[in-house]
């Protein structure tokens, strides 16, 4: 029996106070990302080996998940059998308590499982809300959740007929950041759906009065950086009456970052990941780790 694991967590969090996903150098330390306060949580499980956490998603600062998922490995202490997943749950959570950062679930992997690689599918959710003249008046249960705009009504016909255009395998070097790191990254990527649905809130049935939101939903297998809050602003400008979907066409076939109009893009707090989707036989562990998985007492989710 071995005490060596590798698992995959699902993990949500409210992004607003942390400087985004991914680990932050120490140099540049002013808040953490959430890969720095989960790795810290693992190393209270007290592991022989080092800590090294893999996010499938990079979600930048402000944006929030309720399911972005990673991968590590774990080895304990005296040849103590792997942590169930129900007990590595519990236990990351009540290390992780001060935090706004759950684990949602956690699956024990094969030893060559990739969170990021394996990925089939992300889904992002942008949230936005209409008709509150400032953001002060706005509900504190989603003052930090949605784009709150001042406009009363959106020409949501348009901003269908807009998302259809970029649906599909095209280049999407217009919607990625000017001054991204990761411009030697293929443009190329298969947008599967975009839909614009009204949406819904808490405050929706409870606040003193009515506040219209709507749900963009973008899926794809992989985005580049900024893309979805790019394609978000550039679809409510179209819905706002300021951007023709001709010209956003135009500014898809341009095929340049500099070709997007400067101040559209979505801030960051609208943004939720909402889905990583892997393939069911990625994730099931080999014979043997079910075996001894079955022997120390523990459970699969497959």
């Amino acid at each position: 029996m071995h005490s060596w694991a590798r698992y995959l967590i699902f993990v949500q969090y409210i992004g607003t106070k942390y400087s985004g996903v991914v680990k932050v150098p120490p140099h540049e330390l002013i808040k953490k990302g959430v890969q720095d306060h989960l790795e810290e949580a693992i190393k209270r499980l007290r592991p022989l080996n080092p800590v090294s956490l893999t996010v499938s998603s990079r979600t930048d600062t402000g944006v929030h998940a309720l399911s972005n998922s990673a991968h590590f490995d774990l080895q304990r202490k005296n040849d103590k059998p792997p942590f169930t997943e129900d007990i590595l749950v519990e236990a990351l959570n009540f290390h992780l308590r001060a935090e706004q950062i759950r684990i949602t679930r956690a699956h024990r992997v094969p030893d060559d499982f990739h969170a990021r690689f394996r990925a089939q599918s992300r889904t992002y959710v942008y949230r936005i809300a209409l008709g509150m003249s400032h953001h002060s008046l706005f509900p504190l249960t989603d003052r930090d959740l949605c784009w709150n705009l001042c406009d009363t009504k959106l020409d949501v016909g348009a901003m269908r007929e807009a998302a259809v255009l970029l649906v599909g395998t095209r280049d999407f070097s217009s919607f990625r950041a000017v001054s991204s790191e990761m411009h030697f990254k293929n443009p190329v990527k298969t947008l599967d759906t975009i839909s614009v649905q009204p949406g819904s809130s808490f405050v929706h049935t409870h606040f003193h009065r009515k506040i219209p939101f709507w749900e963009l939903t973008f899926t794809s297998r992989s985005f580049l950086y900024k893309q979805v809050r790019r394609m978000t602003g550039a679809l409510v400008a179209v819905g706002r009456g300021r951007l023709s979907v001709a010209q956003l066409k135009d500014i898809l076939e341009a095929r340049d970052s500099l070709a997007y109009p400067q101040g559209l893009a979505a801030p960051a707090h609208g943004l939720f990941l909402t889905r990583v989707d892997y393939r069911e036989a990625d994730l099931r562990p080999s014979q043997q780790t079910s075996e001894e998985q079955f022997i120390s007492g523990g459970n699969s989710e497959d």
